[in-house]
């Protein structure tokens, strides 16, 4: 069982940068690929990015690429999304996930908010 915590989200401005940060509670956080979904009003939930447990990085949203940088320090199991000049459409509900091998995101956390002003 893997516990992941969220933190980081809030309230900026277009234009803002913000760092996500997702704590995991397990001793074997480097065997796990991690992902960032995002979720916004009326939309269906997306994988943003992700961390693969070969040491390599996805980006899956087109209008994220080269704003959004995901990175993991498997050293204190944490992963962090670093969101730079953010735009209202990346208004959301973000959640860090965890996959073992090629298996399905099976480890969720309760999501931390990111609302983007215009």
């Amino acid at each position: 069982q893997v516990q992941l915590v969220e933190s980081g989200g809030g309230l900026v401005q277009a234009g803002d940068s913000l760092r996500l940060s997702c704590a995991a509670s397990t001793r074997t956080f480097s065997w796990y690929t991690m992902g960032w979904f995002r979720q916004a009003p009326g939309k269906e939930r997306e994988l943003v990015a992700q961390s693969l447990m070969t040491g390599g990085t996805t980006y899956n949203v087109d209008s994220i690429k080269g704003r959004f940088t995901i990175s993991r320090d498997n050293a204190k199991n944490m992963v962090y999304l670093q969101m730079n000049s953010l735009k209202p459409e990346d208004t959301a509900v973000y959640y860090c996930a965890a996959r073992y091998g090629l298996g399905q995101y099976t480890y969720w956390g309760q999501g931390t908010r990111v609302t983007v002003s215009s």
